[in-house]
């Protein structure tokens, strides 16, 4: 009699535990996709090109044509591998305080900057197979601003106009 008793304990237990097993397995199995969202336009584009050649990187940054006149910012990266040199064959790429090269003059609409050169440095004498490198160019641009009078940058502004369309992707 107890040995029933406990076997009909055991087995309501494993009924009441098992009711919910059901959901929780299509929890752990369904799955949901989403589509759409916004594009947002944000105001000036601007497009990096880079080539390679001789261990040095040659970057152009193109203002988009729609846009407005900008002023440019460029940075490199290499990790602690390899050590960048910059180069501005026309003096108009110069370093700031915050390891940022800043371009001189204002890129207008369509228009482009001059090269700046980034040598990768203490390249070894003997490249092997499996060496590896990777320098990555990260570049900004902010719209000219005139105070009193004067063009400027103002590269810690925030984005407070911008558009919306519904249904597509960011561009």
């Amino acid at each position: 009699m107890k040995y029933k008793n406990v076997l009909l304990a055991m087995t309501a237990c494993m009924l009441i535990l098992s009711a919910g097993a059901g959901s929780a397995w299509a929890y752990f199995t369904t799955y949901t996709e989403a589509r759409g969202g916004y594009a947002i336009r944000l105001g000036s584009q601007s497009t990096v090109t880079e080539t390679l050649d001789s261990w040095t990187k040659h970057v152009t940054v193109t203002n988009d044509a729609a846009s407005g006149p900008v002023y440019i910012r460029a940075k490199a990266f290499a990790g602690s591998q390899y050590e960048l040199a910059y180069y501005s064959a026309n003096g108009k790429w110069t370093l700031g305080d915050d390891g940022f090269y800043y371009y001189s003059d204002i890129v207008e609409a369509g228009g482009s900057t001059e090269g700046l050169d980034i040598r990768i440095d203490n390249v070894p004498a003997e490249v092997k197979d499996g060496d590896s490198f990777n320098v990555v160019v990260v570049y900004e641009s902010t719209p000219v601003i005139y105070k009193d009078g004067e063009a400027t940058a103002d590269w810690n502004a925030e984005l407070i106009t911008g558009s919306t369309e519904e249904g597509g992707a960011a561009e």
